[in-house]
């Protein structure tokens, strides 16, 4: 999932791509899209999102209101309804970055190494992905008040999350070392990292054998201020199976 960073300014972009249509938007469709905004929960953004999408089936904001709800849909722990947001996201879109990041993201956490469509969803999520890398280099600012460092901020963090699902991919195939070069380039090249993708990058290297590669990058993770406990419970469980295997084959 995307970093801090991007989560607060999804906001703002969602605000920022509101005033590039502005001109061409009624004070309905306005008040309409503001309600997505200013949704307090997760389920109030989704049925805010549903009704934007009924009464105004053509407005060019359709797309990022739809991404809205894909994210809302991913932190709810929805995966099937965030797929479904974010395709028709895409849909409305094909440039939408965003959505390509929460679909692609998706599939390849929800792809099991045993399922019977593994490789079609497996490669619609590696395509998704680097379609968003090509996109991301040069996608403009939504709002030209929009600062180049902050907007610099999260297309970096936005690049960061697809190499970052680009290594679960991995992963599910099983090519660690592959994994571990996309989590590597993810955590070195994000504006803010992410400890998830950390704590992935560390079980990537302990399914290689670089124990003591996993256990640093873990103790880095569990060095961070304020770290998400669901993360820290991970980490640690992580770095106890990095030692037991360390000790177990010798190395």
């Amino acid at each position: 999932m995307r970093t801090k960073l991007a989560a607060c300014l999804a906001g703002f972009l969602m605000v920022a791509g509101l005033a590039t249509a502005q001109k061409k938007v009624s004070k309905k469709e306005y008040d309409a899209f503001m309600a997505i905004q200013n949704a307090t929960t997760a389920q109030d953004r989704i049925k805010a999102v549903d009704n934007f999408v009924t009464s105004f089936a053509d407005s060019q904001l359709k797309s990022t209101a739809l991404y809205l709800a894909a994210d809302a849909a991913q932190r709810m722990g929805d995966s099937a309804k965030a797929i479904a947001y974010g395709n028709d996201a895409i849909e409305a879109d094909p440039k939408n970055f965003d959505a390509m990041l929460v679909v692609s993201g998706e599939l390849a956490r929800g792809t099991r190494e045993n399922d019977l469509d593994k490789d079609e969803k497996l490669a619609r999520a590696t395509k998704l992905s680097n379609d968003a890398l090509n996109i991301i280099q040069t996608a403009p600012k939504p709002n030209p008040n929009l600062p180049d460092d902050k907007w610099e901020a999260y297309k970096k963090d936005a690049t960061a999350q697809a190499h970052s699902n680009l290594g679960l991919i991995a992963m599910v195939q099983k090519k660690y070392d592959v994994a571990a070069n996309e989590f590597k380039t993810a955590v070195d090249n994000s504006a803010t990292p992410d400890p998830s993708t950390m704590v992935r990058l560390a079980t990537a290297y302990d399914e290689m054998g670089k124990y003591d590669d996993g256990i640093a990058e873990l103790n880095k993770v569990l060095a961070t201020p304020n770290l998400n406990p669901v993360v820290q419970k991970f980490a640690t469980n992580e770095k106890a199976r990095a030692e037991q295997l360390k000790a177990k084959n010798g190395k």
